[in-house]
């Protein structure tokens, strides 16, 4: 599995399930500010808070911005309701590892939530931005579901250059590991065992 970060919520990540690669583009919204792509062809578009306001997905590839689950390219897609209506939040399934993707969110789960998305391997969490949780939200939410792997999003860059930085998370966290990369390569047997652990992407 390779994670990039696009900047505010927006995150790619592409799978390879069978003999294809597979491109996931989540939250594809053009932001007001900054360096964004103009257009992408993904295989799968998901959006957490509706289809408006995103950029072009070229192609046809398949999308979903509402509560539902299904499974397309070998990706199980679970959406459930967010804490607003026309808001969502996903769990993906695939190469054996899961993804939770909360939206940009400040509030603390609810149990319904919590049942699709409690344990995941890897969790993007929204952190520093308006409606974004801060340093404290984020590290209790993160307990709740206690995830593998934590990715922050949402954080400052030039999408947002009003965000906080990520190094106040990190502090929270009691995490060390906060040397950004463009890219994460993520495999099952290279999950952390023992503790989770924080890794910061650099937008791409």
């Amino acid at each position: 599995m390779h994670i990039s970060w696009l900047g505010n919520t927006a995150i790619k990540i592409q799978v390879k399930p069978y003999d294809k690669d597979v491109v996931i583009i989540i939250d594809p919204y053009r932001p007001a500010t900054g360096e964004f792509p103009r257009s992408l062809m993904p295989d799968i578009g998901l959006m957490t808070h509706g289809e408006e306001g995103i950029i072009t997905l070229s192609g046809e590839p398949f999308t979903l911005s509402h509560a539902g689950e299904c499974e397309t390219d070998s990706v199980l897609i679970t959406a459930t309701n967010g804490h607003t209506d026309g808001t969502v939040m996903f769990r993906l399934d695939a190469e054996q590892l899961s993804v939770g993707h909360l939206g940009l969110n400040n509030k603390q789960l609810t149990d319904a939530q919590l049942e699709v998305l409690s344990g995941v391997d890897i969790l993007f969490v929204p952190f520093g931005s308006e409606g974004a949780y801060d340093a404290e939200g984020a590290a209790k939410v993160i307990n709740a579901i206690e995830p593998r792997i934590v990715i922050p999003m949402a954080f400052k860059c030039d999408n947002d250059p009003k965000a906080k930085e990520v190094e106040s998370l990190l502090k929270e966290l009691g995490s060390s590991n906060g040397t950004p990369e463009k890219k994460i390569i993520i495999k099952k047997k290279d999950l952390p065992q023992e503790e989770m652990q924080v890794m910061v992407l650099s937008k791409e």
